[in-house]
Order: structure tokens, then sequence, then C-alpha cells
């Protein structure tokens, strides 16, 4: 595996397998993932944690099934927010949109199997074009992934805002008309699973950020104001760990922009 670039403030988390499981509840409130009793999933677990993206994947991998959940979201949060080349952002979610369908097919009933095979095939969608990608069947798989997602477990915040957020980008890109008929998107059930992800999960910066833009998309230049004030309050959110740090940079960089 080549060299991934790293978190760029290596050191401001230091959670360790000892130190993690009082965090847990508080820094996975979006996924739901439950606590890891095996010590080295702990351990991958800190490393993601802690920014140590590459670190927490390759542990991850190596641990089999209980590890396969961490490698997931590392490589997915790293590929989201620090790859700098296009065509290796689009592999690792190519990578981890394989990976995950598989674990869904041995563990169908574990939530994050589906929700990291959405995520990944999101945001590949979004790096080739949404509209490509409706094209080519993959809009549907993301939308029954994270349907599934939400029927294990319907406390997972992350899944709300993701489909909210499928809701949004097709309608953005096809219309009303033809998103509703063709690909079951709706502007009210948008609206309402971002409402929702920010109920389960109210601290959430990215929660704000994502439905900050669903609701410019999904309710136009009118909407400017109350998603300016989503982007401030999740750009003055406090950071619990690495991926937390770089949701609330990305609002920052929004708003200086």
């Amino acid at each position: 595996m080549a060299r991934w670039t790293p978190f760029p403030h290596t050191g401001d988390f230091q959670f360790t397998a000892a130190t993690l499981p009082r965090h847990w509840v508080r820094l996975h409130a979006g996924d739901g993932e439950p606590l890891p009793s095996d010590r080295d999933v702990l351990q991958a677990w800190a490393s993601f944690h802690n920014g140590a993206f590459q670190a927490a994947t390759e542990a991850g991998l190596a641990l089999g099934a209980a590890g396969f959940t961490v490698a997931h979201k590392a490589t997915c949060i790293y590929a989201n927010y620090l790859e700098k080349k296009e065509r290796v952002r689009l592999d690792l979610f190519t990578e981890v949109a394989e990976r995950a369908a598989a674990q869904a097919l041995d563990d169908p009933t574990n939530p994050n199997a589906w929700y990291w095979q959405a995520y990944a095939l999101g945001r590949y969608s979004q790096g080739i074009s949404v509209a490509k990608a409706l094209a080519q069947g993959l809009g549907t798989r993301v939308k029954h992934a994270l349907e599934k997602t939400i029927a294990l477990n319907p406390s997972h915040g992350d899944a709300h805002i993701a489909l909210g957020s499928f809701h949004a980008e097709v309608i953005d890109k096809v219309g009303s008309l033809i998103g509703g008929m063709t690909y079951g998107a709706k502007k009210d059930v948008g609206l309402q699973l971002f409402q929702k992800a920010l109920q389960l999960n109210p601290g959430s910066a990215i929660a704000m950020i994502e439905y900050a833009n669903g609701m410019v998309m999904l309710e136009g230049e009118k909407r400017m104001e109350d998603a300016t004030r989503l982007y401030e309050q999740a750009a003055a959110t406090r950071p619990l760990d690495a991926m937390e740090r770089l949701d609330v940079e990305l609002a920052r960089s929004e708003l200086a922009d």
C-alpha cells in the first residue's frame, strides 16, 4: 500500500485501547458501531480517532471481519478529506464499496456493512458526477443500502444524513419530477431525513454541513441564510477526534471562501 497523506494535526488526539471506551458512545453517536471487546480492534479504532487512517485501515484489514468497519471508515474519511489524486480517491471508494458489499452478504444484519457500501458508492458517484452515476444504476444501490441500514438501526444518524443527501442531489441534478418518478427522490423526505439526523446526533458538524447543502439544493437561495447559520454552528463545534476536526475545518474553509 502506497504511503497516504498524513493527518495534518498528528498528535492532537491521543486515544488508546484503554481510554477509548470512555468516549465511545459520543464518538459513535452517528454510526452506532458497537463497542468492540477485542483489544486489537479497539487499538485500530484508536488509530482512526487519532487520525492515523492508514494504520487503522491496515490493522483493521489484518483483523479480518472484526476489523472491516474500522478499515471501511478510515479509508473513506482519508479518501474524502486528505487524498489529493482523484483517481486514487475513486479507487479507494471502489475498494470499500466492494469489500462492504461482500461483508453485507456474509453478515446481512450488520448495519454498517450496508452503510459503508452506500457511503463509498455515494462519494464515488460524486467523483464521476451524479448524473453519470445515476445512468450507471449506482443511485438505486446507494438508496437501497441506506434504507437497509436504517431498517436495521433506526437510530443511525449518519445513514439519515446520507439518505437525505441522496434525495437532495438527485433532485438537484434531474429535477423533482424525474427524480421522484425514476429514483424515488422527494424534497420533503430529504428535508425530514436531515432533521432527523440532527435529532439523533445534534452535535454533528457533518450533519449540519450536509443539511445546509441539501437545504439549498432542495429549496434554493431563499434558504441561504439558514444554511450559513448551520455552517457557522458546524465551524464552532469542538471536535473530539480527527474526523470531527476535518469536518469542522471543512465548515470553516467554506465560510472563508
